[in-house]
């Protein structure tokens, strides 16, 4: 990933005077090109970077803004561990095994028991517990085409199961709700698409290079959008799956009933995802108004008993 590697660039040019570009380029395997958008980006970040041109040049930080190990506290060396461990859970690689030995080299002998524990306090675990063994080498697949521009080919279902052969140009990883996607330039759609690796088949890395184009990058946040289409809708729970209810809203939300019983001030929409979430807490869940959603609820389960009618 990206800032691991730049990470790695400062801790190498703290520890070397000067450093060329292809050196750097050679060592993360990347191009120059790479390198030279990496320390862009290092300087944006308020660490001067001076390049010094010519025979035996190369990059180095600017000697009176010389970053000793100190400038690290307990609590940076900590959180870019935290960091770094999570990453390295799913997205396996010498630059992240290589940028962990780096900081743990910043760690003072008479300080590592007690960033050690504090490292250890928020523990980030990015694998999931079961579902699509294709997430984890996708990801890897992913992540190399991303740092060599190189296309990617796949299958991709829509949401009904209706696939498409598909090539596109990798730009972003991105993780949302527990949910893996890309952000790439769609060859088919000729525009940039989101893709949900669950829904993504047959993926491969070509050998032909991509010239990236202005990254458009994708809009995440829809909680306005939502907040507006949203409605409130009543409905009563057993405690059994007060867990699950507060996935999709606060315990503000909540009032007591008898029985061991909720009632909720549910968030909802009127569309198959919010009936499907409704569905998932089985018997343990009743709508209770408005009454057009109940007589929903009560037709869909007419159409599911439909379904076994015949056994």
């Amino acid at each position: 990933m990206k800032i691991d590697r730049l990470i790695s660039i400062i801790l190498v040019l703290l520890d070397k005077e000067r450093i060329g570009a292809q050196e750097l380029a050679d060592m993360f395997e990347v191009s120059p090109r790479t390198i030279y958008r990496d320390i862009d980006t290092i300087n944006i970040a308020g660490i001067p970077v001076h390049g010094a041109p010519g025979v035996g040049g190369g990059f180095e930080i600017m000697k009176k803004y010389k970053i000793d190990k100190n400038v690290f506290s307990t609590a940076d060396l900590s959180a870019i561990l935290m960091g770094l461990s999570g990453l390295s859970n799913m997205i396996r690689g010498d630059e992240v095994v290589n940028a962990l030995a780096k900081v743990k080299s910043f760690i003072p002998a008479e300080s590592a028991k007690d960033i050690e524990l504090k490292a250890s306090q928020i523990h980030i675990d990015l694998s999931p517990w079961i579902g699509n063994r294709n997430i984890q080498p996708y990801l890897e697949i992913i992540k190399t085409a991303l740092q060599e521009n190189k296309l990617l080919s796949f299958e991709y279902a829509d949401r009904y199961g209706n696939k498409t052969a598909r090539v596109a140009e990798p730009y972003q990883l991105v993780l949302k709700s527990n949910h893996w996607y890309w952000q790439g330039y769609c060859h088919k759609r000729n525009d940039y698409r989101l893709f949900k690796l669950a829904r993504i088949s047959n993926l491969k890395m070509q050998e032909e290079f991509f010239m990236p184009r202005d990254y458009q990058k994708p809009w995440l946040d829809f909680t306005d959008i939502l907040a507006a289409m949203q409605t409130k809708i009543k409905i009563r729970i057993h405690k059994s799956i007060i867990d699950r209810v507060l996935d999709y809203c606060t315990y503000e939300n909540f009032l007591s009933d008898v029985n061991e019983h909720y009632i909720v001030s549910f968030p909802f929409i009127e569309n198959e995802y919010y009936y499907n979430i409704l569905f998932s807490f089985g018997d343990k869940c009743e709508c209770l108004e408005p009454l057009h959603i109940r007589a929903e609820m009560k037709r869909r389960l007419h159409d599911i008993v439909a379904l076994y009618e015949n056994l």
